[in-house]
């Protein structure tokens, strides 16, 4: 029984090296899309200190939005601005209804806003758009090929250069320019930002406005692969295990947490699902985020905090 356990599934690895490669390139390419997912809570929580648990719906909304204005013959170039322009009025409408009135409230208080503004979205979407699965056809191919015995996605490898690139361009907006040097002052300290002259109010638009265009990229690819649907929202909940391995307040954290909980539940489904009886895919990243819990509450990439009592 423990032979079959610990043992057998690293003697299949062995056994097998293409396929063992395949099931890491395919375990990478789906982290990555779980790290854009990430990426939206981390930006937001940078800079306004909020847990926004409206993340997976404003990934659902962006994506109902695109393929509403789709499916009346909007070209997709001109869906994609008037996506993107949605997103950053969203982003103002948060910040002045909520955001300006809930300042300098509990955390709590902040996070049970963003609940009432998962429903908000989640109504709004369903009024405008419709409730029935969409189809999102944006010309990726879909087909697979096969280099030296690995069987590889073309839609997947798509979908991770596209959020690799998009990690790029927020990696150098964040730390060569003006607007990413405030956004990081205000992450370091709200007080301090506020005495130099750094308005808050702005900032916290920005930074809504990039996490909304990054959920709309999300639900992008995510729609594109299995249909715009309302469960696309619970997507979220794959990325809180995520956020726990690397950090909330890491962007580097969220990209690595994607990866190892890629890798790792596809390994765990591949090669111990079938001692298990299957499944293990769906609770695997829940598993290893409490026992980062255990052992490194702070994630990877977090700071460690220690109050003084």
């Amino acid at each position: 029984m423990l032979f079959d356990i610990f043992i057998a599934p690293f003697l299949d690895m062995v056994d097998s090296p293409a396929f063992f490669v395949e099931v890491v390139i395919v375990g990478l390419l789906t982290g990555v899309m779980y790290s854009l997912v990430a990426l939206g809570f981390v930006l937001i929580f940078k800079a306004s200190g909020v847990f926004n648990f409206a993340q997976g719906v404003m990934v659902l909304f962006a994506a109902l939005t695109l393929v509403g204005l789709m499916e009346h013959s909007v070209p997709i170039w001109l869906a994609l601005v008037l996506t993107v322009a949605v997103m950053v009025v969203l982003a103002y409408m948060v910040e002045w209804l909520m955001l300006r009135r809930l300042v300098n409230q509990e955390g709590i208080v902040l996070f049970m806003a963003t609940i009432g503004l998962s429903f908000v979205l989640q109504g709004l979407g369903e009024t405008v758009w419709g409730s029935n699965v969409k189809p999102l056809d944006i010309g990726i191919p879909d087909a697979s090929f096969e280099i030296y015995g690995v069987l590889l996605n073309e839609f997947d490898i798509f979908a991770a250069a596209s959020g690799a690139i998009l990690v790029a361009v927020l990696a150098v907006f964040f730390h060569y320019t003006r607007i990413g040097r405030a956004l990081r002052a205000v992450a370091d300290d709200h007080q301090a930002a506020l005495s130099v002259g750094i308005p808050l109010k702005t900032i916290w638009v920005i930074v809504w406005a990039v996490a909304g265009i990054v959920g709309l990229v999300a639900g992008i690819m995510w729609g594109a692969k299995s249909g715009v649907q309302f469960s696309l929202s619970l997507i979220a909940l794959k990325a809180l295990p995520v956020l726990i391995l690397g950090g909330f307040t890491s962007v580097p954290g969220a990209i690595v947490g994607g990866l190892i909980i890629g890798v790792g539940e596809k390994i765990a489904e591949i090669y111990w699902g079938p001692l298990v009886g299957g499944a293990i895919e769906n609770w695997f990243a829940y598993v290893l985020a409490l026992v980062f819990l255990l052992f490194r509450p702070q994630g990877l990439f977090g700071e460690k905090i220690i109050e003084r009592v």
